[in-house]
């Protein structure tokens, strides 16, 4: 039997540490077949970004109609979109996927610059949150996309309802920038799960929400139940970030060799 087929659609880090590169990487160490679209070329490395330059909508349509016409793809994970229009690209054509999709509401590069414009951002709520199996905000993710501020538990239940009443499925809200352990708490719109981790203290972090949802979309793809794939991908990220190759003055790449086996069977 061929491997699931998982498809990003995503921008490009040429260092390889985040966007289309990540996500392509960590797909292969899930045993899935991963293909990919960007949507943005930037110019980085660990320590800047230089230049965006954002493809334009119809091109990236073209990318998303030309491999689901001939791959039988199992999943979607979506990364930096880029502009309202690719936003809209993407929702258009998921209305009629059957299969799930992950979002990942990318609105700032590792260094701070912005990804995705403040126009964008509605599109992104109102068009394409409303087509996710599950949306992965950061907190500064959370907050811009419900316009609620996140200082303490009840409020970050609070933006994850609200979330899935904005049409998400399921939310997984991360913990990387609260105080404290690093726990992630999902919504699936019946039940609220817990992925607790200790906190690692390390600059080498560039990449981790690519790994995260590609991860996640990879357990997918696989027919793992959502929480088995989340706390799945919990472990594995967890351990890419402890084992991170220290590459790059700046915000490294995390370690993309490590083995998801060792995250649970992996068994065709």
């Amino acid at each position: 039997m061929p491997p699931p087929v998982v498809l990003t659609i995503a921008g490009s880090d040429p260092c390889g540490g985040a966007g289309i590169q990540a996500d392509l990487k960590t797909f292969h160490q899930f045993r899935v077949y991963g293909c990919a679209v960007p949507t943005l070329i930037t110019v980085q490395n660990s320590r800047r970004v230089a230049r965006v330059d954002v493809l334009s909508a119809d091109l990236v349509r073209e990318q998303i109609e030309i491999v689901l016409e001939d791959l039988p793809v199992a999943a979607v994970k979506t990364g930096a979109l880029g502009s309202a229009e690719i936003v809209r690209v993407v929702a258009r054509a998921a209305e009629g996927w059957n299969f799930p999709l992950v979002v990942d509401p990318v609105m700032l590069s590792s260094h701070g610059l912005a990804l995705l414009p403040e126009a964008a951002v509605a599109a992104l709520r109102d068009d394409l949150l409303p087509r996710a199996a599950l949306i992965t905000p950061n907190l500064p993710e959370a907050e811009a996309l419900t316009g609620c501020p996140i200082r303490h538990e009840d409020e970050l239940r609070r933006a994850a309802f609200r979330l899935r009443e904005m049409g998400a499925k399921a939310v997984l809200i991360k913990g990387g920038h609260r105080e404290g352990s690093a726990t992630d708490v999902l919504f699936d719109g019946a039940e609220w799960h817990e992925f607790p981790a200790p906190r690692l203290t390390t600059r080498h972090t560039h990449g981790t929400g690519c790994v995260y949802s590609a991860a996640i979309a990879a357990g997918l793809a696989r027919g793992e139940a959502l929480v088995e794939a989340v706390a799945r991908a919990k472990r594995f990220v967890h351990e890419a970030i402890r084992t991170a190759p220290g590459l790059g003055e700046g915000a490294g790449p995390l370690n993309h060799f490590v083995d998801a086996s060792a995250a649970g069977p992996l068994l065709f």
